[in-house]
């Protein structure tokens, strides 16, 4: 093999700490650069003003994003009050006048709860969302009206971390898809002062946690290095709070070729589980279907990923 065959050959996941100031695809970009491997793309936007957690898939591994995309996410939004912004953050023009919070804890805590569960969100008019093949923020700054059709989040959790009025730190665990921009208007707009979003740090993203985070700047002095290898985690655990189906080589090589493994009789059909080999390398990701017998179980395999 070839130095660019290794490359090639690569697969996994970079989970990188990214800092403000940057898109999430110039992150993409340095990574790019700095393996060498143009094979690469991140699994949900971080907006540029907002830190953290930002999950790059890598080789073959891009193959998994649809089903790490999907994953929830965790949040410290720094929320103001007191007043609102036409683009929900700290970048916008305000559209109401200062007003003082006068809201206590206790109360701003009541209202938050009401947020909680599954909701109906509209993006912000200043968002990448796409409305008629345009993106909303490229019409809203030209000051067209834009029209967005609410959306269905779920809000797993809230809760208040720091309470400093005019300011508030929220701890948000929701689903992917949701705007925290949004979250801190519509707040505002219940509480009845206005608020928006003044900082943003993303602490989980499906599994990967701040904890299993490297600073980018850390990063891309390990490419300098040459040690980069040592921050990436193997594509089998891109999805590690999957459930795992050890593949022995027989089953190894007909999944391979598309063919299906047993299942057990009970288990759901639709489910997913990801098939390893016994090694450990990810081999496909596997769906629960009807066996040929009746009431019987098969996997499917759905995406192939092992190479000989």
């Amino acid at each position: 093999m070839d130095s660019q065959e290794v490359k090639n050959a690569i697969s996994g996941v970079l989970v990188i700490d990214k800092p403000v100031g940057m898109t999430s695809h110039d992150v993409v970009q340095a990574v790019r650069k700095g393996t060498g491997i143009r094979r690469a793309g991140h699994t949900g936007t971080l907006d540029p003003r907002a830190s953290g957690v930002l999950v790059i898939l890598i080789g073959p591994a891009v193959r998994l994003s649809e089903f790490v995309s999907a994953s929830d996410k965790r949040y410290q939004a720094i929320i103001r009050m007191g007043s609102s912004t036409d683009t929900y953050d700290a970048e916008g023009k305000f559209t109401s006048e200062e007003v003082p919070v006068t809201i206590t804890e206790e109360e701003f805590e009541k209202v938050l709860k009401t947020f909680e569960g599954e909701i109906e969100q509209t993006p912000p008019q200043y968002s990448a969302v796409k409305v008629r093949g345009r993106k909303a923020y490229e019409m809203a700054r030209k000051g067209e009206h834009v029209e967005i059709e609410p959306r269905i989040i779920k809000v797993y959790h809230l809760e208040v971390l720091e309470w400093a009025p005019p300011e508030v730190v929220v701890d948000v665990h929701c689903s992917s898809g949701t705007y925290v921009r949004s979250l801190a208007n519509d707040l505002g707009e219940t509480i009845g002062i206005g608020a928006y979003l003044v900082g943003l740090r993303r602490t989980k993203s499906g599994q990967f946690t701040l904890r299993d985070a490297v600073p980018l700047r850390k990063l891309e002095e390990a490419f300098q290095a040459g040690n980069w290898y040592q921050y990436l985690i193997p594509a089998a655990d891109a999805l590690g709070d999957w459930e795992a189906r050890e593949l022995n080589p027989d089953e190894v090589e007909g999944v391979r070729h598309g063919h299906r493994v047993q299942a057990e009789p009970d288990r759901e059909l639709e489910s997913w589980v990801r098939g390893v080999s016994t090694q450990g390398e990810l081999v496909a990701l596997l769906q629960c279907v009807e066996g040929e017998e009746e009431g019987s179980r098969e996997w499917q395999p759905k995406k192939v990923f092992f190479q000989s």
